[in-house]
């Protein structure tokens, strides 16, 4: 069977070395891709992800038996849609099912509809009633862009002034461009946040290991937010019993109230939630995978990837196993000045050869050679198990101290709450 993910980034590397890892796959092709996939044995297409008909031609002419779409953008440009239109299996919600992410004042509408349990919030396109609602409700409040803006958008305000001037960028200034025309401002929620995936087909789902991603570029959770920093999986302070509210109060009213929509949800469903004192409430849903979460949870898989898939779209049970013992814990190495300019072509250091993994994002080769050079602001990302946090922190870290890592910067406490 041969496979194509859709995608370039080191989610996308996560799902196209697991799916290879399956009995029954003999090629995995991943479009457009990335020069450090092909250290695993993967495939690239030159295709870009907005060229849908190319696409479908790729997988035509080569039997692609499914393919699965890893970004937001290209889902919510309708690509599942126009697979299924061509006859081709792909695994990944369609264009209004994606929704849930592309626009958050619909998932704020969904999620009140449904009872869904989440922050009170406001959706404005005028800046001066933006201005008015933040004043009354007063800080701390977050402020976010309606649409996708790459894991950016998103302002935690701790004062007025900073909420304001959140809205104006957007609104006024069009930092976001189109995304940012409308924005949601939220009530601030207190406490511990944590990733809840589930592989969905309609009103069938399987949850996932719990996760925590580190979304602020510097430690201790400060400076601007960014794609994610690192993660580690499952969250070993987070009781199962918050995961099973979780599923009966968020998952379950989610997706029957999508069905109800005439929207039923097939691919990945995430879930930000943040543990409050009145339980979990939901920050956000994106419709894919996570990026950086995808590169903890994958590792933790020990059933067949590609069979599971499989499996879920042709609605059959999927018999899912993960790893129930240890954590998987990931740093992301990034360029000096990400989420804002950095400079590229930096050169990487070599593979690991050990049990820690290399899952590469921003990097291309140089020319006529097969050094790795960086070419976008998360560059790469080391991952490993061990017994616990401390373990597998210890790991990764004594791993990126021997690394050249000039011009790069990461995080040095991923998973420290965990441990604290």
């Amino acid at each position: 069977m041969k496979l194509l993910v859709v995608g370039s980034g080191g989610r996308e590397h996560a799902i196209a070395k697991k799916l290879l890892e399956s009995r029954d796959v003999e090629q995995v092709f991943v479009a457009p891709g990335n020069d450090g996939m092909t250290l695993d044995g993967l495939d690239l297409v030159n295709i870009g992800i907005s060229e849908h008909s190319r696409l479908i031609e790729f997988a035509k002419e080569n039997d692609i038996a499914w393919s699965f779409i890893g970004p937001d953008d290209a889902l919510a440009a309708g690509i599942v849609d126009d697979f299924n239109q061509a006859g081709l299996k792909v695994f990944g919600p369609s264009r209004l099912a994606a929704e849930l992410e592309w626009s958050k004042d619909f998932a704020k509408e969904i999620m009140v509809k449904y009872g869904v349990p989440t922050a009170a919030y406001g959706t404005f396109s005028d800046f001066e009633e933006a201005k008015a609602y933040i004043e009354k409700q007063g800080a701390p409040i977050v402020v976010k862009a309606d649409g996708l803006a790459l894991g950016k958008g998103v302002i935690v305000a701790e004062t007025v002034e900073q909420a304001v001037e959140a809205a104006q960028e957007m609104l006024l200034d069009n930092k976001f461009g189109d995304s940012g025309a409308r924005v949601v401002i939220e009530e601030f929620l207190d406490g511990e946040e944590f990733s809840l995936f589930a592989f969905v087909n309609g009103d069938k789902f399987y949850i996932m290991p719990t996760a925590q991603d580190h979304k602020r570029a510097y430690d201790g959770d400060k400076g601007p937010n960014t794609g994610g920093m690192g993660a580690y999986a499952p969250v070993p302070h987070l009781p199962q019993s918050v995961v099973d509210q979780s599923v009966e109060t968020i998952i379950k009213p989610v997706l029957k109230g999508m069905i109800a929509e005439g929207r039923p949800y097939l691919g990945v469903l995430y879930a930000g939630l943040i543990l409050t004192a009145d339980g979990p409430k939901v920050i956000e849903f994106n419709s894919r995978f996570g990026d950086p979460e995808t590169q903890i949870i994958l590792p933790r898989l020990t059933s067949d990837f590609a069979q599971n898939i499989t499996d879920i779209l042709d609605k059959k049970e999927p018999t899912i196993t993960w790893l129930d013992e240890g954590v998987t814990l990931g740093v992301v190495v990034a360029s000096e000045g990400y989420p804002l300019d950095y400079e590229k072509g930096l050169p990487l250091p070599e593979k690991t050869a050990s049990d820690i993994i290399s899952y590469y994002a921003g990097v291309k080769f140089a020319e006529n050679s097969r050094v790795l050079l960086s070419n976008g602001g998360r560059v790469y990302m080391l991952v490993t198990t061990a017994d616990t946090v401390s373990a597998a922190q210890e790991k990764i870290y004594d791993q990126l101290e021997k690394q050249d890592t000039t011009g790069l910067f990461y995080r040095t406490d991923i998973g420290s709450k965990a441990v604290k």
